[in-house]
């Protein structure tokens, strides 16, 4: 695995990012070997906020991109819960290809497509008003519903979009408030 470790607002010693790329380099054994790894840690700057040594990874495999972030008074108890995150979404995301892999047990990939539906989080944003205040591009990958539904939980994000590979056309999957999930697609 590939594994690039930045400071933002934070001396980055070597001790530091000697530990970090350790303790996330332990991920390498569940990662195929083009994975690459991006580690950034920083310190916020606001002296109200406690948790104040944040740590963020983003692991880019084939598939999915996997990302986590961290925040605490300590550098390295930050990167610690990072790499727990990270080995929970690693683990399961593997998990869900070898269930998909065994054609002759689809039941049970039912039974695990359905456990994802228990654990939704509702999330409430508070605004004045409508306001952009962040712009990210990506790459839209031919996948299934299925599949995006798996990225949307494995990015932690509210929704994913990803173009269908059934149809060639554009589409959302996005997690809603009564915990099960919802499919948009384009209609010409």
């Amino acid at each position: 695995m590939n594994l690039t470790v930045k400071g933002r607002n934070l001396v980055l010693t070597d001790t530091i990012s000697a530990y970090a790329e350790e303790k996330i380099g332990k991920l390498s054994k569940y990662l195929a070997n083009g994975a690459r790894c991006e580690v950034e840690l920083w310190t916020e700057k606001n002296p109200s906020i406690a948790d104040n040594q944040v740590v963020e990874a983003t692991i880019f495999t084939k598939g999915p991109v996997i990302r986590a972030r961290e925040a605490s008074p300590d550098i390295y108890a930050s990167i610690d819960l990072v790499f727990a995150k990270l080995e929970r979404q690693v683990k399961k995301y593997r998990g869900k290809l070898a269930a998909r892999n065994q054609s002759a047990h689809k039941e049970i990939l039912a039974s695990q497509g359905f456990q994802l539906l228990e654990e939704a989080e509702e999330v409430e944003a508070e605004s004045s008003g409508p306001q952009i205040v962040k712009s990210k591009q990506f790459m839209v990958k031919p996948m299934s519903p299925e599949e995006a539904v798996l990225q949307l939980e494995l990015v932690g994000h509210d929704f994913y979009l990803f173009t269908n590979s059934e149809t060639n056309e554009t589409a959302v999957v996005y997690r809603r408030r009564d915990g099960y999930y919802g499919l948009i697609e384009i209609q010409s």
